[in-house]
């Protein structure tokens, strides 16, 4: 897992100072940034992986878990002074984790927030994953379609490099723009013919080593003998 980014906001700077040491002593730690109430604004936590939100100034609170809930990537850990408040938090809060204010919570805290982050990087790594095969099918559709339209490409062009030729072998029927236009589109087609020449080599050269595979596989694979 890649370095994970980590925005502390809280007024209480004895929070602040015990989560930051906290981090420091976990053998992977995350770059932490620190805010407080007062500069905290929607963008603050754009590009962060999780926002680790403490005791803020009355009236503070509720405008940074709306602003946090509305960002697409960050996760949020909430440390909850109040247990009869969690029930609320997570009715408008859905996707935010709350930690309840007890003995041991700093502990609790880094734990949870550990595991937010792996589910973080898991879900990041699962979304490239999807964009790369997304990619894939994209490329093995476009071959598909290159593979099945190949006889008639290459017919077409087979037809523009021959009347290109027939027309180039009659000097006096053109004039000097018009030979080097067909020139121009005689290299053209020379150059799509050399370039479907290449793919045809390449789609044979794939299903051979498909065949070769095929075949070791099942020259290792162990013969079954059936006993009575």
């Amino acid at each position: 897992m890649n370095q994970a980014s980590v925005l502390i906001v809280s007024d209480d700077t004895e929070f602040a100072r015990t989560i930051v040491g906290r981090w420091q002593a976990e053998p992977h730690a995350p770059g932490i940034t620190l805010v407080t109430s007062d500069v905290w604004h929607s963008a603050s936590g754009s590009g962060c992986d999780l926002v680790m939100i403490g005791p803020v100034r009355e009236g503070k609170l509720p405008s940074i878990l709306t602003s946090v809930s509305a960002m697409p990537r960050a996760a949020a850990v909430y440390l909850a002074e109040e247990e009869k408040d969690i029930p609320l938090l997570h009715a408008e809060h859905p996707h935010l984790v709350v930690v309840p204010r007890q003995d041991g919570w700093a502990g609790i805290l880094i734990v949870v927030s550990i595991e937010v982050l792996r589910r973080v990087d898991a879900l990041a790594r699962a979304h490239r994953a999807e964009r790369l095969a997304l990619g894939v099918q994209g490329d093995a559709t476009l071959g598909r379609y290159m593979l099945e339209m190949r006889p008639s490409v290459n017919n077409a062009l087979t037809s523009v490099l021959g009347n290109a030729d027939l027309l180039l072998l009659e000097p006096g029927q053109l004039s000097r723009d018009s030979r080097e236009q067909i020139r121009v589109i005689h290299t053209m087609a020379l150059r799509l013919h050399e370039i479907m020449q290449r793919f045809s080599s390449l789609v044979t050269e794939m299903r051979a080593g498909e065949t070769i595979s095929q075949d070791e596989t099942e020259d290792a694979a162990p013969a079954v003998v059936m006993r009575p």
